[in-house]
Parts: structure tokens; sequence; C-alpha cells
């Protein structure tokens, strides 16, 4: 290795893993009428909270109850409703405050607004799962609506089942009635184990491991590519018809690129577990202010969610027992995975790697993947020392 110990860091021996299931609502023309009424009503009840908090400068989920309160009893809310409404104003501003401080986004110049759709959470005294009747009932401004029915499949109901705790968001999206329950699985004791998966993330294939298996190359950029140029041809126009499509069309490729990113992350976890393997991942922190590419590149690497795929491969791990550990990618695609050997010139193009020391020549991403599972083994040697911290 030309350089010491790759920094690295280890998800612990135990996993506390905490997720969300989907399911679809079904609900009868009164029903939705119902859900309509109580999403407009709640996002109304969010506004009013949310410029009396600006207004009085005050941020906190109690000081802001003890202002509100009673003027949201007026609106019509009842008093969990009502509490759930304070706290997604104050979790908003505290989300915004950190994203300002992080330099993520500049400072709030007026109060923050929510659209009449927006999402409403429930908790268990507002909203009760039938779940072997596939049905729920939650309060509306309606009274208790009962009988709403959902679709999902088997493992979603088990996961259900077993795992839900906690908070369910209730979403109109698309035209679609949604509630996103949030489920907490128990600790999962991570195997040792006997060697890692590296996996490389890149622009020509959206990851390859170090077995040599290429996910989503050719055939998705193709697909990327054509996305790419409709959004610049519809983006010229300025229409109002083009922004709508626009609209439409940011959602599904935003549902494409998750299912795709599912996809990699289920067959990545699902052969480490298989062969009892741990997964060695690149640390992409930062990403965008490190890395130095050519235009075309930069806009193939920043229209993809890596962040999220590291999320999938990570939640993922953590429900199987797989150990993961990210580590520092630094040189992984100029570093012979045979000999060590660091050089620009080990890799004269996107796909090609020979080493100028030892002649050694692979495919750079397989290259690369090798070198992070390389990391992923010192790396987790390190953390599981007697005397590690």
């Amino acid at each position: 290795m030309a350089f010491g110990l790759p920094a690295c860091s280890i998800l612990g021996k135990l996993h506390d893993v905490k997720f969300v299931v989907q399911v679809r609502l079904f609900p009868t023309p009164a029903q939705e009428a119902a859900l309509a009424d109580t999403l407009r009503l709640c996002n109304e009840a969010a506004n009013v909270v949310s410029r009396i908090a600006w207004e009085i400068n005050t941020f906190r989920n109690y000081d802001l109850r003890r202002h509100t309160y009673s003027a949201l009893k007026e609106m019509g809310l009842s008093a969990q409703p009502a509490q759930h409404v304070i706290k997604k104003v104050a979790d908003a501003y505290t989300t915004v405050r950190a994203q300002v401080k992080a330099k993520l986004r500049e400072a709030l110049m007026r109060p923050i607004g929510f659209r009449c759709d927006a999402a409403q959470p429930f908790d268990d005294r507002c909203l009760s799962w039938q779940i072997p009747a596939r049905t729920v009932s939650l309060w509306t401004t309606h009274g208790r609506t009962k009988g709403i029915r959902f679709g999902c499949s088997d493992e979603q109901a088990r996961l259900l089942a077993a795992y839900r705790r906690g908070e369910s968001d209730l979403v109109h999206r698309d035209g679609l009635w949604l509630l996103i329950a949030t489920c907490d699985a128990p600790d999962t004791d991570v195997t040792d184990p006997d060697a890692f998966i590296g996996v490389d993330l890149g622009i020509a294939n959206i990851a390859t491991t170090s077995d040599g298996v290429k996910h989503a190359g050719k055939a998705l950029n193709a697909v990327r590519h054509r996305n790419r140029q409709l959004r610049r041809k519809l983006q010229a126009k300025r229409t109002k018809s083009a922004k709508r499509l626009l609209k439409r069309r940011r959602r599904a490729e935003a549902r494409f690129a998750r299912d795709i990113n599912h996809r990699i992350s289920k067959s990545i976890v699902t052969e480490a577990a298989r062969t009892g393997r741990g997964i060695a991942l690149e640390d992409l922190s930062g990403i965008r202010e490190r890395v130095r590419l050519r235009k075309p590149q930069r806009v193939t690497l920043h229209s993809w969610s890596f962040h999220q795929l590291g999320s999938f491969i990570a939640y993922k791990a953590a429900r199987a027992g797989v150990a993961l550990v990210r580590v520092d990618p630094a040189y992984t695609s100029q570093e012979c995975s045979a000999c060590g050997h660091v050089d620009k010139r080990n890799r004269p193009d996107q796909e090609t790697f020979v080493c100028m020391s030892c002649g050694f020549a692979e495919h750079a991403d397989v290259n690369a993947a090798r070198n992070i599972a390389m990391r992923g083994v010192a790396g987790w040697a390190a953390v599981m020392q007697p005397n590690a911290a």
C-alpha cells in the first residue's frame, strides 16, 4: 500500500434498524373527501403556526404549543392532530436552520410555507391498522373514518405487523393516497465476516463489485441520456404544459432511480449474506466538492443519487446482519490491486487499468472495487482489535 491505514467508518456490532413501509390507500369517494379536507385543514393550521413562530421568533415545540394550541383547537383540530401540526412546524424549522448552519441553503427570508396536500403524521391515538383485513381507521375532520382499504404485499403486511412503531404519514402524491409507516426492527447481531465485497460507484456503471459484477451500465445510461435530452427540450419551451410535463417526468424519473437503487442494493446485500462476507463501500461525503470532472461527466455523476444507493445498502445490510464498512476512496482508481503501486498513468482511459509497475491488467472499476474490499478488511480488523476505542 502506498499510504497508511485507510480512514473508514464501521456500522457497529449491533444495529437498531429503522425503515419505512409504504402502502397505497383505496378510499371511497366519501373517504377521499374526508382525507382531502383533513390534509387541507392540517396544513392551513401548520401555516398559521409557522407565521406565529416567525413573528415571535420562537421555534421550540413546547414553546410553540403555548402560543398556538388554542388557535388550532378553534380551527377544528382535535388535541393530538393539533400537537402533531405544531411538532411538524418545529421540526421543519429545525431542519432548515441546520441546513443554513451547514451552508447547504441560504437563510430564511420569510416563514416556512406548507402545501395544502403536504404530508401529515398520525400516531396510534389517531390511526389504527387492521392488517389482516387490510384496512385502517383514522381521525379526519369528518370524524373517525373507518374501513379505509389499503393494498400491500404479504411481506409488507408481515413487516407492519411485526415492526411498526410510532407515527405514520398520510401522503397525497400524484393523485394517489399513501400511508408511510415507520418500522423499528430489533437489534441484529452482525456476523464477523470472513472477507469483504468491495463496491465501486461510478459513471459508466452505477456500481461494480470486487467479484466483477457490473450493475446498471450502458442500458441505464442510454435511458438517462434520453431523459436528459427530453428535459432540455421541455425546459427550453417554458410553456405551462411543458412545465407540467417536466413535473410529472421528474417524479417518474425519481421512482425509476429509486427502483434501480433498490435492485442493486438487494443484489449486493444478498450476495454478501449468501457468502458470509461484509460490504466495503466508498465514503462519498463531499464528493461534489472533491471530484474534478469534465462537464458531461459532472452532469452524469450528479444526476444519480449515490447517497440513496448507499443508504439502501446500509439498511438492507443491517436487516440481514451483514457488516458494512465505509472507506476512504482516495486513489482506489489509480492503485494496483495486485502490487499496490499508485500512478495516475495506471488508468489510461475510463475502462482500462494496466499497472505501470507489475503489468497487472483488469477492468478499471473491478480493480477499484478490489482495492475498496481490501481497505474494508483492514478497517474492520483495526476496529475489532481488543484495545480499539
